[in-house]
């Protein structure tokens, strides 16, 4: 992994408001879609797929490759336009978002698209997943790592608890997660719906190494997967405290755009919003 100093880090708050704006164009184009999610894990999957992962978009099979496992799939939006961006596919068919025959499905399909890791679409079942290709790892003495995006909502769900025991039973210290802590859900806050505070000290007592951050701060992201690197006997997950709707105003921390998408005069808004921010 590169140095991050100053210049590398202005790239990348750069490159994320690039994210940002694809995401915004290929929700409008497409007509359906998830606004929220994708939005606020901007600066993440920038973070990963120009900083953090040992991955080539040349060569998406890299056997050596680190294995990003997207749980929450309906957020894929940002994961298309970050693999774009990257270099996997050309950009422009960003644009087939959604659309009958396109690659770029509304949910992430493994077989469909050269970089995915795998199929989701139900939640709770992407930790699941990822634990296999940890343990996988493990048993092959692999020194890739694995890292799994959860949303907070799906951890509602019995499935994702029963993952998490299994992984700390087998110590699988190669296997990051990120949850997006944004507390909105379709139907409104997770704490209204749902409550799953205290959440690292659940996550301590199923011993696991919690790490809570503010996930819409690139620096304290990277370094905190530093961090988790650095344990070597439990898994680890990071509490990535988010805005969902990052970066435009009207969709700030408002759960209606869960699963919303613009149209085309709040696209036009939002992308003067973000065409607006460049750091020098």
């Amino acid at each position: 992994m590169e140095e991050l100093n100053e210049e590398k880090l202005k790239d990348l708050e750069n490159k994320a408001n690039k994210v940002r704006q694809l995401i915004i164009e290929m929700l409008v184009e497409a007509g359906s879609g998830h606004s929220a999610g994708p939005l606020g894990m901007a600066d993440i999957f920038t973070a990963f797929y120009f900083h953090i992962l040992n991955h080539d978009p040349k060569n998406p099979s890299l056997p050596s490759r680190d294995r990003l496992v997207l749980s929450n799939g309906h957020i894929c939006p940002v994961q298309y336009a970050t693999m774009a961006l990257a270099g996997y596919f050309p950009i422009d068919e960003l644009k087939t978002l959604r659309k009958i025959n396109s690659r770029l499905q509304g949910h992430p399909h493994r077989s469909s698209l050269p970089g995915l890791e795998t199929t989701s679409g139900p939640l709770g079942e992407g930790l699941s997943q990822a634990i296999g290709i940890a343990l996988a790892g493990k048993m092959d003495k692999k020194d890739y790592r694995v890292y799994c995006l959860t949303s907070d909502g799906e951890h509602e769900e019995g499935n994702i608890w029963e993952a998490v025991m299994f992984a700390a039973k087998n110590k699988l210290n190669n296997l990051i997660q990120v949850i997006d802590r944004n507390y909105i859900q379709i139907d409104g806050n997770t704490e209204d719906i749902m409550p799953l505070d205290p959440l690292k000290e659940k996550y301590e007592s199923f011993n696991w190494n919690a790490i809570e951050v503010d996930g819409n701060n690139i620096k304290s992201f990277i370094e905190a997967i530093d961090k988790a690197k650095l344990v070597l006997n439990k898994p680890t997950i990071i509490i990535a405290r988010t805005i969902p709707g990052k970066g435009v105003s009207f969709m700030e921390n408002d759960y209606r755009w869960h699963g919303k998408t613009p149209n085309q005069e709040e696209a036009k808004k939002a992308l003067e919003e973000l065409t607006a921010y460049v750091k020098s």
